[in-house]
């Protein structure tokens, strides 16, 4: 039950950002061109025939799809397949910029296909050594040596065809979920939500039966970052933030991701009293985004609470706290590669400024809002735009975060003047009518703005609860009665029915 994880090194998903990385229009021209050196050694060094044909090839190659084609090119593609729309989840969509590419070359694929075939030939000759000299274990240790090879090489189909056939036979639950785990991956660096969503579910299932801690840990991590590529953000958060503090599985993701992931995803999600908790007061977080001195070390230590009962659970008004004028603490460059559990690491991550995402929680939970909406503007540029989890839903990031601050002010005040809060949030007031008459129109802030009286009023209308209460009260009694009347006629009509 506490085995070590198997079946964890394959995919390596860090190549879907390097193709993301490629397809971006807002990832700078080295970045690209780092992504696409680090797919050529990946390519080259694992012998990626499968995954070179994918991404490369003239007709079929998904960077060949996005890109400029030639009139004889797009006659040969035909319609579009499923493939095309699968494919969409790990491209950003945007055109191959020039000079940045991945050649075809049609003789280093042919070289690359002969490698795998030996390769294969080989995996066969020891199963079928195995099926004749030895038991059930090394048998199902070739199969899987199999199901890995595939993975290992980017052919999705049969990787995923041979993780199936390796967990159909296997009794032991925990190679069981590593299986699964492997093949949610496998949908993750392809994109696939189906596949992942249809494998999640089949993990937690697992995993209830009696799956030990540490793939209990690893589960959360995975599914987090599934409901953050649907945008179920507030699912997301608790998984993500939990899995902080346990966090091994590396084949996923790097720490440093998984940091950035649950701020974001608790920034737009929870409630007051929780961001405060879990994330403004999480050490985790407090060790990443700006602690200084003994408090960062008390931090990395886990000294400091950050439970419910932590301190300011009153939660006081920002304004007792700081100033607006007060600038952000610098949060220096940090490199996570030694905050892990000791478990070795695919590659060193890189060192990540998190002074803007310190910035955006910092200033949130204080009520600095023009600071907020600077930091927000940088996190959109670092982090929303850069990320392939992220980049799909980075609009809807950015409105529900402009709505959270707004909520945040309104929610202290009766009557705002609308140069005030525009001053506030350092825009015109302008840009703040309009936005705001977006919210108030959907149902989201409830306020309305009179321009007419001069320089405009925002003026909030709060909800009476006890009347919410007792209109609540009526309609689910009128509903009740509704099913008990067609319950009545029913019985009365059977009982007819009997006489």
């Amino acid at each position: 039950m506490g085995s070590d994880p198997q079946y964890a090194k394959w995919p390596l998903l860090p190549l879907s950002q390097h193709v993301f990385t490629l397809t971006n229009p807002y990832a700078a021209r080295p970045a690209q061109q780092a992504a696409v050196k680090a797919l050529q050694d990946a390519i080259s060094e694992h012998k990626m025939a499968p995954l070179y044909k994918y991404l490369a090839h003239p007709t079929d190659g998904i960077l060949n799809v996005i890109g400029e084609t030639t009139s004889a090119t797009a006659a040969l593609r035909g319609p579009p397949s499923r493939k095309s729309s699968v494919a969409a989840g790990i491209v950003a969509g945007g055109s191959l910029p020039s000079g940045v590419n991945l050649p075809w070359d049609e003789q280093v694929y042919q070289q690359l296909q002969a490698d795998n075939d030996k390769e294969l030939e080989e995996i066969q000759k020891e199963e079928d050594e195995a099926v004749e000299k030895a038991g059930d274990t090394e048998i199902m240790a070739a199969r899987g040596k199999r199901a890995e090879f595939f993975a290992k090489i980017g052919d999705k189909d049969k990787a995923i065809s041979a993780y199936e056939d390796v967990l159909e036979k296997t009794g032991i639950l925990g190679t069981k979920i590593d299986i699964v785990l492997a093949v949610i991956r496998m949908g993750l660096f392809y994109g696939d939500r189906a596949l992942v969503k249809k494998h999640v579910t089949k993990a937690k299932t697992l995993v209830e039966s009696g799956g030990d801690w540490d793939r209990r840990n690893r589960l959360k991590a995975y599914e987090g970052l599934h409901l953050l590529t649907v945008r179920s953000y507030n699912l997301a958060a608790p998984l993500l933030l939990d899995s902080l503090s346990t966090f091994t599985s590396y084949e996923l993701c790097t720490y440093s991701n998984l940091v950035v992931y649950s701020v974001l995803a608790g920034s737009v999600s929870l409630k007051r009293v929780d961001f405060k908790s879990k994330v403004v007061d999480a050490p985790e977080i407090k060790a990443i985004l700006g602690a200084d001195g003994d408090d960062k070390l008390l931090a990395l230590s886990g000294a400091i609470s950050a439970g419910p009962g932590a301190e300011d659970a009153d939660m006081r008004d920002a304004k007792d706290t700081a100033t607006p004028n007060v600038p952000t603490k610098a949060t220096t460059v940090v490199n996570l590669t030694t905050l892990g559990t000791g478990v070795d690491q695919p590659e060193s991550e890189m060192a990540i400024d998190f002074s803007s995402l310190a910035q955006l929680v910092s200033s949130l939970y204080n009520g600095h809002y023009k600071l907020f909406f600077q930091a927000l503007a940088l996190v959109e540029e670092k982090f929303l735009t850069q990320d392939r989890y992220l980049f799909e839903h980075r609009g809807w990031f950015i409105r529900e975060m402009r709505l959270r601050a707004y909520q945040q002010l309104l929610q202290s005040y009766r009557v705002v003047g609308l140069e005030s809060m525009a001053s506030d949030f350092g825009v015109t007031v302008d840009f703040l009518d309009r936005d705001l008459a977006k919210f108030i129109a959907g149902g989201r802030i409830p306020c309305t703005i009179d321009r007419v009286t001069g320089k405009g009023v925002i003026e909030t209308n709060r909800p009476d609860d006890k009347n919410k209460q007792y209109q609540d009260v009526v309609k689910q009694g009128d509903q009740l009665i509704t099913k008990l009347q067609k319950y009545g006629q029913a019985v009365r009509l059977r009982g007819s029915e009997r006489a």
